[in-house]
């Protein structure tokens, strides 16, 4: 009910109260939309009448507890992508579920601190032409369509499978001259095409929301890749491991993708803080174990023939 009640005031667009202007910025320093703050009260709410324990937002400095007695944590960024507000792109709701540990109400950051294998489920919600569940609560990663005539979801995909193998990746190529080498050679071979040393040529898709991108890898495969880079506040990436990145990374494990840091599987990384941000590269596993062999072995530049050796996205 609460994702039905956002979606529609999202429906309203500019004709709501909701897309009124901006409130600062939350704990992350990110600019908070009057619509951010609505969905999180939203969820906020929703969580009351559910057996958790522990509430922690992208919008939140600290966790909310709600009933210290209950079994679960639940850490979510409540609308994704809010940018993208104004130009009509589709954004989302992204969500983890934990088990509560220790005393909820005595250090309720520490159920959040757990490496992403502890998550029990994670999915999120997608606000696009149809409003779109992604689940997984562990068995495979599951697709689900609100159906208006009957008022709830319907599944539309049971367990969806990402292809090993792929020829599409999603990168903001304008960050190219901040990027680490191995980054750059990466994309570098990927864009030589059937001259280059992957002999395939490759599209690029770059939709700037996250759950966008993700739903259309699960869908037909690709990679996503937001790394490190050399601007300030950049180097440790931008999404956030315990809202984002962990949610994300369990549902393309659970539909056979994979998801690392560029070189660590991110589902094994502890959280230090709440609000970490962390690289992000996910989607085809191929793709991704490749993109850590540029990252960590040196003779993996070797998979790109001499002749593209000093060759680049903007040099000939």
């Amino acid at each position: 009910q609460a994702a039905t009640n956002i979606r529609n005031t999202i429906n309203q667009g500019v004709l709501g109260t909701a897309f009124a202007g901006t409130r600062g910025a939350n704990a992350d320093g990110d600019i908070q939309k009057d619509l951010d703050i609505f969905a999180d009260d939203i969820f906020l709410d929703a969580m009351r009448h559910a057996p958790v324990a522990l509430y922690a937002s992208e919008e939140l400095e600290q966790p909310v507890l709600l009933d210290r007695q209950a079994p679960l944590a639940i850490a979510i960024d409540p609308l994704d992508g809010s940018s993208n507000i104004d130009t009509n792109v589709s954004i989302g709701t992204i969500f983890s579920l934990l088990p509560a540990t220790g005393a909820p109400d005595e250090n309720p950051a520490a159920s959040f601190l757990q490496a992403g294998v502890n998550q029990l489920g994670a999915g999120f919600f997608i606000y696009g032409p149809q409003l779109a569940l992604v689940l997984s609560l562990g068995s495979g990663t599951h697709v689900f369509v609100l159906s208006t005539r009957l008022g709830t979801f319907v599944q539309a995909y049971e367990s969806r499978i990402i292809p090993q193998r792929t020829q599409e990746f999603a990168i903001n190529t304008a960050n190219y001259r901040h990027w680490d080498e191995a980054v750059r050679l990466y994309i570098d071979d990927c864009l030589e095409g059937t001259e280059g040393p992957r002999e395939k040529d490759f599209n690029m898709r770059w939709i700037a929301s996250l759950v966008a991108d993700c739903y259309r890898i699960l869908m037909r495969g690709g990679v996503f890749l937001y790394p490190g880079d050399k601007r300030k506040g950049y180097r440790q990436g931008r999404l956030r491991l315990v809202y984002e990145a962990n949610p994300i990374a369990y549902l393309i494990e659970q539909a056979a993708g994979a998801a690392t840091d560029t070189i660590t599987r991110i589902l094994e990384i502890e959280p230090e803080s709440l609000h970490q941000r962390v690289p992000v590269v996910f989607g085809s596993a191929r793709e991704v174990a490749r993109i850590t062999r540029y990252h960590t072995e040196p003779s993996a530049i070797g998979e790109r023939a001499p002749l593209f050796s000093r060759r680049g996205l903007f040099r000939a």
